[in-house]
Formats: C-alpha cells, sequence, structure tokens
C-alpha cells in the first residue's frame, strides 16, 4: 500500500493531498485552518488534516511531492533579471534576500517543516520528490478525469518557465506537446488588467469575470494592436513594454497607463463604465486566444476529451464558450484548477508515472464530487453549540428539508453546512449559502447584507441535474460549477434597459429568476444529483416541490476576504456575523432571532480584510 502526500506551498493557495494506492482520500488549503485567505505558507494545518483523514503518520508515507521545481523558478528569476538589468534592480534586491535564504534551498526548507510535524529535528523523513509546476497542473486535470485518453490543456500565469502548455494523456502516461514560457503569460495579461482595473491580483481576477458583462468590447482591437500578438494556432507573445511585472513591483507600466489614458484604479472607489469596458474586453480576448489554442490542439491531437487545469482554467465564461464551440466532445476541468490542485497532481503525477502503476478512468471522475476536506457529525456539532449555549433543533430529515424548503420560498437566507468540505474555490452544496433564485430582490440583499461585497457580482445557481436543461440552454452536467451557459428562452424577460449603462443594468430584471440571471442573461451553472450529494438533493426537491423551481441560489459560506467555513464554529460565527436567516449544521437548525445580542456583539466585533 502506497501512500503519497502532495503539496503546493510559498505562492498562493497552498494546500495538502493525500493519496492511498491511487485514490484521493484527502485535499485542503491551508486558508481553511488559519483562516488567511490564499493563505501560501507551508501547509501544516491542511497536512496534518490529510493524514489523520488517512489514520497514518508522516513516517507511513511512502513519499512526500512537492508540486514545482524551485531551482528552474530561480533560474527564470535570474535570467529575467539579467535580460532586463538594470531595469528592476530595487525589485531584484527585495527578493533575492528571500530567495538566498529559503526558496533556494527549498528542500532543506520542506524537511524542517515536516521535521515540526513530527515535532523531531532528528526524525526520519519519507523520500522527498519534486514535480515541475505545469506537470503538476496537467496531472491533476487528467489523472481524476473521466476519461481513459484526452489532450490536455494548462493556462495560468507562470510555473517555472511555463504560462501555457498542452499535453496528451493516455492511461497512465501523460506526455508534454508544446509550451510558451514567460514572460508571455494570458493569465497573467488578464491579471495585469485585473490590477488596472483596482481588483486585487491572484483573488480578484473572478471580480473582472463577473464586471465584464456590464461593459462593451470596445477596447479589443487596441489588445491587439498594442499589447498582444496573436497566431492562428492561438500562440501569443506579448509586448513587455506595456508590463511591469518581469522585473517591477506592479503588473502594468506607464506606456500601458498612457495607452488606456490614465492610471490604474483605485481599489476604494467604484468602478466606472471605462472599468467595465475594459473587463469585457480583455475577456473576449481571452476567449478567443482558448478557442484557438483548443482548436489546434485538436488539430495536433485528433482527441475527442479536453481536460484543462491551471487558474485560467477557473474562467467559466471561457470554459462555457469552449464548449459551445464543439472543437471537443466532452470537456472536463479540474475543481482546483488553481495552486491547491497542484498538490493533488503532484501526488497523482508520482502515482502513476514515478511508480508507474495504471489507471482505469471512473466515468464519474476520481474526484469525489471534490469533498475532500474534514466533516462534522450530528454528535460533534451539537457538542460546540451546547459549549457555547446557543439555542437550536435537532431536527430529523423528514422534517428538515420541508421546513428549509419554505424558509428559502419565503425570501430567507440560509447557510447549509453539510459533510466534507470542498476542496477548490467554488461551494457544491456542502459550505454554502442559499437562497430564492425567483426573488427579485435576493441578488441585491445577499451581495451587501450577507456578503458584503460588490452590488455587481453574480450569483450561481445549483440546479436539479435532471432539470438543467430545461433552464439553461446546457446539454451536460456541470457538477463543478466552471461552466457558463445563458438561461433558456422560455424564463427570459424582454429587455427594456437600451437607455441603461454599466451598474444601472442592475435594475433590470433579465428572466424569472433574476437573483441568478447576469445581465447578459448567463449563469454559472452547478448540476446536483442524488448520487454525489444526497442532502442538497433533497432540498432542491423540497424547494421544487413548493415552489416549482428546482433550483436555489448557492454562493459560498463565507463574507468577502474570509475563506470558506469549514468547522461549525466558523460556520456559526459567519451566521451571527451577517444577517443570515437560518444555520443548518447537519440536521441541527438555529433561527437568528433566537441567538443571543451578546453572541451576535462579539462576533461583530471581527472583521476580514477586503479581498
Amino acid at each position: 500500500m502506497k501512500k503519497i502526500l502532495g503539496i503546493s506551498a510559498y505562492y498562493h493557495d497552498s494546500a495538502a493531498a493525500l493519496i492511498i494506492d491511487g485514490k484521493i482520500i484527502a485535499a485542503a488549503q491551508e486558508e481553511r485552518f488559519t483562516r488567511k485567505k490564499h493563505d501560501a505558507a507551508f501547509p501544516t494545518q491542511a497536512v496534518n488534516y490529510c493524514l489523520a483523514e488517512g489514520k497514518c503518520s508522516l513516517s507511513d508515507l511512502d513519499t512526500v511531492v512537492f508540486y514545482d521545481k524551485p531551482m528552474l523558478k530561480f533560474e527564470r528569476l535570474l535570467e529575467t533579471y539579467l535580460a532586463h538589468a538594470p531595469s528592476g534592480f530595487t525589485s531584484f534586491l527585495k527578493s533575492m534576500p528571500i530567495w538566498l535564504k529559503e526558496k533556494l534551498f527549498l528542500k532543506t526548507l520542506l524537511r524542517r517543516e515536516l521535521r515540526n510535524i513530527i515535532g523531531s529535528e532528528s526524525a526520519a523523513l519519507p523520500k522527498l520528490l519534486f514535480t515541475e509546476h505545469h506537470q503538476s497542473h496537467a496531472a491533476s486535470a487528467f489523472f481524476p478525469s473521466p476519461f481513459n485518453e484526452a489532450a490536455v490543456l494548462c493556462l495560468d500565469g507562470v510555473g517555472e518557465w511555463a504560462t501555457s502548455s498542452a499535453w496528451v494523456g493516455k492511461g497512465n502516461d501523460l506526455q508534454p506537446l508544446w509550451e510558451i514560457q514567460f514572460p508571455h503569460s494570458l493569465g497573467l495579461l488578464y491579471s495585469a488588467f485585473t490590477y488596472y482595473c483596482g481588483f486585487r491580483v491572484n483573488s480578484g481576477e473572478y471580480k473582472l469575470m463577473g464586471l465584464a458583462p456590464y461593459g462593451e468590447p470596445v477596447y479589443v482591437q487596441k489588445i491587439y494592436d498594442h499589447l498582444i500578438d496573436v497566431k492562428e494556432d492561438g500562440s501569443f507573445r506579448l509586448n513587455m513594454d506595456y508590463f511591469n511585472y518581469s522585473t517591477g513591483n506592479t503588473m502594468t507600466s506607464e506606456k500601458f497607463h498612457s495607452l488606456f489614458e490614465g492610471a490604474p484604479r483605485s481599489p476604494d472607489t467604484p468602478p466606472t463604465q471605462k472599468d467595465m469596458d475594459l473587463a469585457r474586453s480583455i475577456q473576449q480576448v481571452t476567449q478567443d486566444i482558448v478557442i484557438k489554442l483548443a482548436t489546434s490542439l485538436k488539430q495536433e491531437t485528433g482527441m475527442e476529451n479536453l481536460c484543462l487545469a491551471g487558474g485560467v482554467a477557473l474562467n467559466c465564461v471561457a470554459n462555457g464558450e469552449l464548449l459551445r464551440a464543439g472543437i471537443f466532445k466532452h470537456i472536463w476541468v479540474q475543481p482546483a484548477a488553481g495552486d491547491a490542485g497542484g498538490a493533488l497532481g503532484a501526488a497523482l503525477q508520482t502515482w502513476h508515472q514515478y511508480f508507474d502503476q495504471a489507471r482505469t478512468a471512473n466515468i464519474d471522475d476520481d474526484m469525489h464530487s471534490s469533498f475532500l476536506g474534514p466533516a462534522f457529525d450530528n454528535q460533534a456539532i451539537e457538542k460546540y453549540l451546547q459549549s457555547i449555549n446557543a439555542p437550536y433543533q435537532h431536527l430529523i430529515e423528514e422534517q428538515l428539508y420541508p421546513k428549509i424548503a419554505q424558509a428559502l420560498a419565503d425570501d430567507k437566507v440560509v447557510g447549509w453546512f453539510q459533510g466534507r468540505m470542498e476542496f477548490g474555490p467554488r461551494a457544491l452544496g456542502n459550505r454554502s449559502i442559499l437562497g430564492n433564485p425567483a426573488s427579485a430582490t435576493m441578488q441585491s440583499t445577499m451581495n451587501l447584507k450577507i456578503k458584503y461585497r460588490e452590488s455587481f457580482r453574480p450569483f450561481a445557481p445549483a440546479v436539479l441535474e435532471e432539470d438543467v436543461s430545461t433552464y439553461f440552454n446546457l446539454d451536460r452536467t456541470s457538477p463543478y460549477m466552471l461552466l457558463v451557459a445563458d438561461v433558456a428562452e422560455q424564463w427570459r424577460l424582454a429587455d427594456t434597459s437600451n437607455n441603461l449603462f454599466g451598474i444601472e443594468k442592475l435594475k433590470q430584471p433579465r428572466s424569472q429568476l433574476p437573483a441568478i440571471t447576469h445581465v447578459d442573461y448567463s449563469a454559472r451553472v452547478q448540476t446536483v444529483n442524488e448520487k454525489t450529494n444526497p442532502k442538497f438533493t433533497k432540498l432542491l426537491r423540497a424547494f421544487k416541490a413548493k415552489t416549482g423551481w428546482g433550483l436555489l441560489i448557492n454562493t459560498s459560506f463565507n463574507v468577502r476576504g474570509e475563506p470558506p467555513v469549514c468547522t461549525p464554529l466558523e460556520a456559526y460565527e459567519c451566521f451571527l456575523r451577517t444577517e443570515m436567516d437560518y444555520l443548518v449544521l447537519g440536521n441541527i437548525l438555529l433561527d437568528r432571532q433566537e441567538q443571543s445580542s451578546e453572541a451576535i456583539s462579539r462576533v461583530r466585533q471581527q472583521a476580514f480584510a477586503p479581498d
């Protein structure tokens, strides 16, 4: 029995993943334990969780594998500075001490952290291996996928050198085809616009994607004329005169600011129509390049299946466009497509290629619906609630689902905490906040009173799998909320917003399901079935019985700046900190009106920094 621990760390979204004889046992991001969003530190608590879930210790492991190769990354950093000298010398002086002290000697650092977990400086450790960054992404995309054979496309900011790469997976073998190298990066191009439009790099890209439908693609040609040269096969080069990320401390240069006639937006000011138009334009360029890359990859491989990973693969709008283009028959996206998923990919790569272990694809995929984090039973939940004297009811399931369905039908907001926590950025029904999709006021209510986030942000629907084609122009499942599809024509309302611009478009309901319909009639769809999530399915069916609608708003259980909740304590405190009406922890129901004012006052003094 071989036990392999994968680790990603020291850039953003550090994580750990454990596989035993090829089966994924556990995976989690460190942020969920430390409560620091996108925590990049060594994932000590995530490692401890994975080992506990696998009922093993570090000494039981066959190997620990890290998700990239620091010497290659150092080579890229050093060559970049030398190529641009003397430009960027200040940035060079800042980064070199960190590399020389820590990252260059990563093997020593990792061994120290692992021995800290054991509690002994002299303890024997498992063999330590390293995969390449894009190799980890590719492995996380292909090996858990439902395909025996597939083309694999990885798009992100940058690993060691690669920023885009293509692979072919067959059985237990994964071979590289080509790569595009730093500084030419689709992910960093998108991040440059994220920065320029006033959002935080590596966390605000999804905000830029959500802002895009409010704008017009007026800057597309300017982007092609000045910033990026794209060939017919999708390969590209950036004009680095407009960017500052190679050697500077910002994403964009003064030449970029001059091109778009102004400095980057301050995060303290609301987005302007210009920001919306820039968002729409870079979204269009991103989609165009993804389509071209996929088209050439299809021609090169002849494969029917495509797997995606890397941070750009979380751009569900581009994924939806790729699906509708019909280039590949089937598409599968790793739900933890960013760096967190690299921990899982590193472990799977080691199992299948280093240890040369066979693989048979599972038609339902091998991600266990991405429910790979900690779980808490009713007994543990009640013990915690009793310790803080919180009033609650313990309901049997026959009581629970109709009661919560009625509350949702009455436009109440419900925190829903069940089973194992999700791995990856999406709430999939176990750490979720739920609402009525047919409510005309729910979108603004949840943004402003529950999530405490920007008013323009859309909400995603969770829909019964058997009903997906009833509500959306989608002919397949989307279990990981990584595909955007349009709301079906029969539910749409006439567009009377011709005289409305930007955020004003929010005033015009787009469909009979206004809370989950974006201003361009789109929705980021999650399909739910009884096999993968029986409790959430039962709730959706109970809501359908009450209202006729087989779907709910499903957003992550957190407020702005906070990672999604992991434990009952965090769920309870988030419930009190917001204006949620009910909290369901397993079979335990809490009513906001019954909670003490002292408890509410205490948790409201806690705050998370805006992201």
